[in-house]
């Protein structure tokens, strides 16, 4: 078995670092994939077991899905019939890594709580991606889980955030395991992953009155003669440097002079006076 310990554990040139590391996973939909995905683009292998009807995130959106298993083996598996079930034991007895993205009574059901799986599978790990570490039996999901960390307002987020950072914390996770002793068990949750993204909320500093949510004059939003461009001058000599390119006084409004060019214009002019604004996508 590889020495996955990363302070003892050699480096060699040209050798991805996960080179030797075998994972299995029956995580669906994204944080599961997507950390897999990160783990395989540094040298793991990875096999995929799915269920007979397949995950569902291929039929919501078949090019990221195809993205995210690109190197990955899958395998379609009913866990709940005894063959399907003794196909994943052979699989898991090869494996360093177990992930799983089901809730801990589902697990059990499949036969897969920590007591049976390191009993079959003695050289492994498992990383369990549970919607909340403190209470992983609630349904939820990432619509649900920003909503309750207050990052939803009237409308759809723009992406999946929480889908996404727990799929970070998920593999900063695997890492760990895999300096662990076999039988270790780590579990992320989806919901805890927003922790971090609800700080600079809970402390203020990008609600409607904060200095990043709209209280400095030169860092926000603004609409232009086309178009919106984000300014983000929040350095003093980033200020200094747009103030006398427009021949402004410190402090004064700047929305109104945003009014004169479009924001793909204002984006080549601050390009070449090396300051940051960008149209807005």
């Amino acid at each position: 078995m590889p020495n996955h310990n990363s302070a003892t554990r050699p480096f060699v040139a040209g050798v991805e670092p996960l080179t030797g590391v075998r994972v299995v996973t029956i995580a669906q939909n994204v944080p599961g994939p997507l950390a897999v995905a990160r783990l395989v683009s540094e040298g793991a292998t990875a096999v995929k077991v799915e269920p007979p009807a397949g995950d569902p995130l291929a039929a919501m959106s078949r090019d990221w899905y195809d993205e995210l298993h690109a190197g990955v083996s899958v395998e379609r598996l009913d866990l709940k019939d005894p063959q399907g079930r003794a196909r994943l034991g052979d699989l898991l007895r090869d494996a360093d890594l177990l992930v799983t993205s089901h809730r801990p009574s589902a697990l059990g059901r499949l036969g897969l709580d920590p007591a049976i799986v390191f009993r079959e599978a003695p050289r492994l790990r498992l990383l369990r991606i549970v919607g909340s570490v403190g209470d992983p039996d609630t349904p939820g999901h990432d619509l649900t889980y920003q909503a309750e960390a207050g990052l939803v307002r009237t409308g759809m987020p723009p992406t999946l955030f929480a889908d996404v950072m727990a799929s970070e914390r998920a593999v900063s996770a695997a890492l760990l395991l895999l300096g662990e002793p076999a039988g270790s068990v780590r579990d992320v949750g989806i919901s805890d992953s927003l922790n971090t993204l609800q700080q600079p909320i809970r402390h203020g500093l990008t609600t409607a009155t904060g200095l990043l949510g709209g209280g400095l004059a030169y860092y926000g939003v603004y609409p232009t003669k086309q178009g919106h461009v984000a300014v983000a001058a929040l350095e003093p000599h980033f200020e200094r440097r747009l103030t006398d390119a427009l021949g402004l006084s410190a402090g004064t409004e700047l929305a109104s002079h945003l009014l004169a060019r479009t924001a793909v214009e204002w984006e080549d002019w601050a390009r070449t006076r090396d300051l940051p604004i960008v149209a807005v996508r």
